[in-house]
């Protein structure tokens, strides 16, 4: 059987860690999409104050497949 895939990009952020963050890019886009089949982190990133890292960004590429309906 062949796939079709379509990709979107998505940024999650978090207080934590880029893990978290990651896992909150793909938390939502579950949320409103069927069939999440993988991701790839692109990018990441982050803010600062006064020297301290105050969130953490990841620029997350999620595949998932079209389905026939």
């Amino acid at each position: 059987m062949d796939k079709v895939y379509k990709v979107i990009e998505v940024v999650g952020c978090s207080a934590k860690s880029y893990q978290d963050a990651i896992q909150n890019a793909v938390t939502e886009a579950a949320k409103t999409l069927t069939g999440l089949a993988w991701f790839e982190v692109k990018e990441m990133r982050g803010g600062l104050k006064e020297g301290k890292i105050t969130e953490y960004q990841a620029m997350v590429r999620i595949g998932f497949r079209l389905i026939e309906g």
